[in-house]
């Protein structure tokens, strides 16, 4: 089975080429959606991220309270680093299990795994293909203050929080550019997709 990661920064339309590429018959994947499952109440995780910050990080009704837990990590590089040392370990773990139940059932299919991480937590290693999604950073800038109704300092924060498309890139088997929208994107996607299933079905 051939495994792909697919990532890129915040406001790129990476959420539009993952819908792709599930139309198309690939199996999808959210690295956010696993994230989420694996500090539930109960799960080891969360244990930890309690002992490590604090029982403040609880909502009322015991599960994680990710704003909290984003506030205090986001300007803190070394809290940010204790965190991901928790997580990650637990979402790669994950992800290589369903990975597992996917190629037992599909031998030549197409696994894909959309994080946004993917590269900054050292998880693209993991993947035979790697795609990053990108765009013009005015574009970038413009959908998020649109999509989040931030002002253009607070979406460029945000943006430069985050590694750079151009740094991305670096690692990308495939790219994706969504910058002239959804159709030229689209044509953009079908002929990776073409390229993936050549590549799959010789697996």
């Amino acid at each position: 089975m051939l495994r792909v990661g697919l990532t890129g920064g915040i406001a790129v339309g990476k959420s539009y080429v993952s819908a792709l590429l599930r139309e198309l018959g690939c199996h999808v994947f959210d690295a956010d959606d696993i994230a989420r499952a694996v500090v539930q109440p109960g799960m080891p995780a969360l244990n930890d991220i309690v002992a490590a910050f604090g029982p403040d990080v609880l909502a009322a009704d015991g599960t994680l309270d990710r704003a909290k837990l984003g506030r205090l990590v986001f300007a803190d590089a070394e809290a940010r680093s204790r965190l991901n040392a928790i997580v990650h370990p637990r979402v790669h773990a994950e992800q290589d299990r369903l990975l597992r139940e996917v190629e037992a059932r599909d031998p030549h299919g197409i696994a894909v795994v959309d994080a946004a991480l993917l590269i900054e937590s050292g998880g693209y290693r993991r993947f035979d293909v790697v795609v990053v999604v990108w765009c013009r950073p005015e574009i970038q800038l413009a959908r998020l203050m649109a999509r989040n109704g931030l002002s253009r300092e607070e979406a460029a924060q945000r943006i430069a929080a985050q590694m750079p498309s151009e740094e991305k890139r670096r690692y990308a088997d495939f790219e994706i550019d969504t910058s002239e929208g959804f159709e030229p994107t689209r044509q953009q996607v079908l002929a990776m997709h073409t390229a993936l299933r050549a590549r799959a079905t010789a697996c």
